[in-house]
Order: C-alpha cells, then sequence, then structure tokens
C-alpha cells in the first residue's frame, strides 16, 4: 500500500470509525447486564455461590472492537465467561459445569420475567434479551485452568507469559464432554486482552492517562473500550469492510479473532487510523504461517492453539481470507489517494454500507462536521445515532 495518505482520506477514516463503533451506552447496557447476572449468583440461595463465581466479558466488547450491526434488525453479541474459581476440571465434567451454570442462568432468567426462552449453545447459554433491548448474552461456562495450561506451553518449548488467567471452557461437542477429565477446551480472555492493550502500545497508556484526568477516575478504572487508539479503529473498519463483502455468506466469511489477531501483531504504534491501516494491511499476511503444509494463526496467549485450524478441513476459508486481504488491501490504497470526503464516502460505500456513508457525508457537509481527531471514545455521549429502541417488554433489561 502506499504510505501517502491525505488529509481528506485521514478525516474519512476518522470520522467512519466513530459511525461503526458501538455507543458508550450499549457498553455500559453490556456491563450492567453481565454484573447484573454476577450479582445474582452470589445471592443467598445461589446454587452455585459456594463455587466463588465471576463473571466477566469477553470478545470485542473487552477490547472496544464491537461494530455496530448492518441491520437495525440485527442484535448485538455480548460474549461472557463466568468462571467458578473454587472449582477444577478434575473435580467434574464440562457437561456438569454446564448444567450447574445452567439452573442459575434459568432462575436468573425468571426472576428478571425475561420473556425470550433461554437457549443452549455448543459452549455456552444465551440470555436473550427484550426485543428492543437489540442484544444477547453468550455465556461461557469455565474452570481455571493455569497450572495445566502453563505445564503444556512449556514442555512444548513456549513461553507461558500469559498462563496464569487461562481457564477450560465447555464445548458439548467433544467427546469427552460428560467424562471427568483434566483435558478440557481452552480460553484465555483476560490473558488476550492484556497482550492486546501492550499491542496497542504507548498511545493507548497515554489516551487512557489523558481521559482519566479529564473524568476525574484512577488509570485503572479506565476499561479498554474508553479507550480509541489507530488500532482499534482500524479493527472496526476492517471487521466492516470484511462484513459487507461477506454479507450473506457467513461460512466461509474470516472470523474476527484472526482479523484482530493478525491486525495486532501488525500495528506499529501509528499514530493515526490510516497510517494504521497501511501498517496493518501490508503486513498481515507476514503473520500467517505455514508448518507443515498448515495454515497457522497462533494464539499469542497459547501457542498451541491455532486459531486457523478449521482452513485445514474447509480450505475454501483461507481463499476467501486471502482474497478479502487482498481487496481490503485494493479498497484502502486508493481510498488513501483521494481528495474530498463526501467523494471517497460515496466511493467506498459499497464496502461501508449505504446508511453509514449517509451519516459520513453528513458530517462531511456540515460546518466542523470533520475536525475532531477521534482520539478516545466520547465521554457521555454516543459514538453514532442510535435509534430508539424501547423494550416490549421492560423487564426484559437485566
Amino acid at each position: 500500500m502506499s504510505s501517502t495518505i491525505t488529509k481528506d482520506a485521514e478525516q474519512y477514516l476518522e470520522t467512519l470509525a466513530d459511525e461503526l463503533a458501538i455507543s458508550e451506552a450499549r457498553y455500559e447496557q453490556a456491563q450492567a447486564s453481565y454484573e447484573s447476572f454476577g450479582r445474582h449468583l452470589h445471592r443467598e440461595g445461589s446454587t452455585i455461590r459456594k463455587f466463588q463465581p465471576q463473571v466477566y466479558v469477553q470478545g470485542s466488547f473487552r477490547l472496544g472492537t464491537a461494530i455496530r450491526p448492518i441491520s437495525e434488525e440485527e442484535d448485538y453479541d455480548v460474549d461472557a465467561m463466568c468462571e467458578l474459581r473454587a472449582l477444577q476440571t478434575s473435580q467434574l465434567s464440562q457437561k456438569k459445569l454446564k448444567e450447574l451454570l445452567g439452573v442459575e442462568v434459568k432462575s436468573y432468567h425468571a426472576a428478571k420475567k425475561m420473556t425470550n426462552p433461554v437457549r443452549e449453545g455448543r459452549r455456552c447459554w444465551a440470555l436473550n434479551y427484550a426485543d428492543g433491548a437489540q442484544f444477547h448474552m453468550d455465556i461461557v461456562p469455565a474452570l481455571p485452568n493455569a497450572q495445566r495450561i502453563r505445564l503444556l506451553i512449556e514442555t512444548a518449548g513456549h513461553g507461558a507469559t500469559w498462563a496464569d488467567t487461562a481457564v477450560g471452557i465447555t464445548d458439548n461437542e467433544r467427546e469427552n464432554y460428560a467424562q471427568t477429565t483434566d483435558d478440557w477446551p481452552r480460553s484465555n480472555p483476560k490473558g488476550y486482552a492484556e497482550w492486546f492493550k501492550l499491542r496497542m502500545g504507548t498511545l493507548f497508556e497515554t489516551r487512557r492517562r489523558q481521559l482519566a484526568e479529564k473524568v476525574t477516575a484512577s488509570v485503572e478504572d479506565i476499561p479498554i473500550y474508553r479507550v480509541r487508539t489507530p488500532l482499534q479503529s482500524a479493527i472496526i473498519i476492517l471487521k466492516r469492510h470484511r462484513d459487507s463483502r461477506f454479507n450473506g455468506k457467513l461460512e466461509d466469511r474470516p472470523i474476527s479473532i484472526i482479523l484482530t489477531t493478525l491486525a495486532a501483531h501488525s500495528y506499529s504504534n501509528e499514530s493515526t487510523i490510516g497510517e494504521a491501516l497501511v501498517s496493518i494491511l501490508s503486513r498481515m499476511r507476514s503473520h500467517v504461517h505455514v508448518v507443515n503444509g498448515k495454515y497457522v494463526i497462533a494464539n499469542p496467549t497459547d501457542p498451541l492453539e491455532n486459531f486457523a485450524d478449521k482452513w485445514e478441513d474447509h480450505p475454501q476459508r483461507a481463499t476467501a481470507f486471502f482474497s478479502w486481504l487482498d481487496q481490503a488491501q485494493k479498497d484502502f490504497t486508493e481510498l488513501a489517494k483521494m481528495a474530498g470526503v463526501a467523494r471517497i464516502a460515496e466511493t467506498a460505500s459499497g464496502s461501508m454500507g449505504k446508511i453509514v456513508t449517509e451519516r459520513v457525508i453528513k458530517r462531511a457537509s456540515s460546518p466542523g462536521g470533520l475536525t475532531r481527531v477521534a482520539s478516545v471514545a466520547p465521554v457521555g455521549g454516543v459514538a453514532f445515532e442510535n435509534t430508539p429502541r424501547i423494550p416490549t417488554e421492560p423487564k426484559g433489561f437485566a
């Protein structure tokens, strides 16, 4: 990609990232919901209170890279983990753990008079909130698994820097799902978030500190999603580009953890979104490795886990990823050279969506509409116009 980025292209990308990012109100709504569920698990009468449950968010909501759905009819997908810290994987089966949590998920559902039924997924329990809330929460049962993961990683000759927060999770498609064994599927959302913060570099810490001073809070109280770095914004833009290209073809769509990991590896502390996109798109391919004829994109917190493991059985997914990457490089190379924000937005409308394009053009045509540089997420406001959505059943909210 060209290293030359016009001022108008930078302005467009800053505005685009604001329009695609979900509002702080959505983040706060999600946080209130999983915290409410956590309080329910610690109430008197909870069947799992004695196991020291801890509920925390994972995925894009934890990293600050969640994006607004293409359609206003789509839900936000909030991924949460429920870790029972006083149990070990050797004490019970995945099936038993999932059943234990399921009792409390259904209890919470009844206590809050939620109307949409509880749904069981492959690895989680799903709470579908009232229609107007526009999100559902997937709750993955988990147990601490640091000791075993550290041993596995170090035995294989790798460093285990992030192993202290590793967990074992449930998967009802595993052969040993109903067996009591130490061999559980693995995850480490806390470790991944810490690695991601390091990849955001000094810019993240600087902006986090500035925001803390602005709202008179301690730095530690500022979650990742409140700080907007070029890496987060670039990932948000790339995810929308991917979603538009694979609209209706979800089977082959590159998964978000692959995009996020490759983007984070490729980021070099660039100070603007345009520079970050140039860096990321020019380097992403170099972080996809081939080992013994297989594509490998290792989990940075667990090098024994391959995020691209499905590509071996579904080679069309590898083809789809590289095809998307080529297209993204082409699209953003052309965009970087263009002048006129409205013209840029119109050109990019095919890959970014009509509604978002109209909003960007509207801001471009308004006096001073593109003067703000997106350095932090808005405080006490929203990053885009939220269409009011009133729940059909008020008690559907947590």
